[in-house]
């Protein structure tokens, strides 16, 4: 009787617990949130600062291993070098002190809709004569309007 009551005894203490099969998402929204914020900061400072109303063409963007310098013509003919407003006089010069590659160095005019194509011409024509030959235009490009559907 004795080896009755111990086995009898020695089952009571363990109970099988059913594994649990609910996923904890909280780690997952957490770092979807973390992830999303991350995010939410870095995509405005991820474009040139200055504001301008670009032209829209169907030119497909170039590919670039380097980060070229941004000349922007804002309305008004105002110009900045990357984010910073310069003055005529002192673009060349300030330029210079930023080309990393010299004259080399690409260049990327982007003007405002707005701006007199002339002024957009005086400042490339600025760039051209100090020396500097890799210059471009900066446009936004047109997404196509969708078609619908014909039917025959």
């Amino acid at each position: 009787m004795a080896a009755a009551l111990q086995h009898r005894g020695a089952g009571r203490g363990r109970r099988r617990t059913r594994p649990m099969s609910e996923i904890n998402v909280t780690p997952f929204v957490d770092v979807m949130l973390v992830l999303l914020i991350v995010f939410m900061v870095t995509a405005p400072l991820l474009t040139v600062g200055v504001p301008v109303d670009l032209p829209k063409t169907k030119a497909q963007a170039l590919s670039q291993e380097r980060e070229p310098l941004s000349v922007t013509i804002r309305k008004g003919g105002r110009i900045y070098l990357q984010n910073v407003p310069v003055g005529e006089d002192e673009l060349l010069a300030k330029l210079g002190a930023i080309a990393q590659n010299g004259a080399d160095q690409q260049i990327l005019v982007r003007g405002d809709r707005s701006v007199d194509y002339g002024r957009v011409m005086e400042v490339m024509g600025l760039l051209s004569a100090a020396g500097y030959t890799k210059i471009g235009l900066v446009t936004d490009t047109v997404r196509p309007k969708p078609q619908p559907d014909e039917k025959e």
